[in-house]
């Protein structure tokens, strides 16, 4: 299975969000799930099953969360490594970034992914080899 992008939590939570006001983000989100051979980590997963959990304006049901866990059943998932967690480390000395932020990208390095898709970063920015898009720009 290859993936040509990695997805950052916030690509999830916009496929899934009912919020009137991320509905052409949700279809954004949506389109690059439908169109993009893509990969996640087991980070992303925590992290968009805390959120959907905790910001209920996001109207996220348990519905959501199962289907978006039967997804990712069908795509590649990094796990969270002490490996990972080391090159997350020198991710984020180097680029001073959160270490959530360095995780996601050491992950896809990991992956082979060249991209990140994410409004978290700078868009446009390499990060080692990896390019981060904002596809909601």
């Amino acid at each position: 299975m290859t993936a040509e992008v990695f997805l950052d939590t916030n690509v999830l939570l916009y496929s899934c969000s009912a919020a009137q006001e991320d509905a052409g983000k949700r279809q954004v989100a949506a389109d690059l799930i439908m169109n993009r051979p893509f990969a996640i980590s087991a980070q992303v997963l925590q992290e968009f099953i805390a959120n959907a959990l905790r910001k209920p304006r996001l109207g996220i049901t348990e519905s959501n969360i199962e289907a978006t866990l039967q997804l990712a059943a069908m795509v590649r998932v990094q796990p969270v490594t002490h490996e990972l967690v080391v090159s997350a480390v020198m991710l984020r000395r180097r680029f001073q970034l959160s270490q959530w932020d360095a995780t996601i990208l050491a992950a896809a390095v990991e992956l082979g992914c060249p991209t990140v898709y994410s409004e978290d970063m700078n868009d446009g920015q390499d990060y080692g080899g990896v390019r981060v898009v904002n596809p909601f720009k």
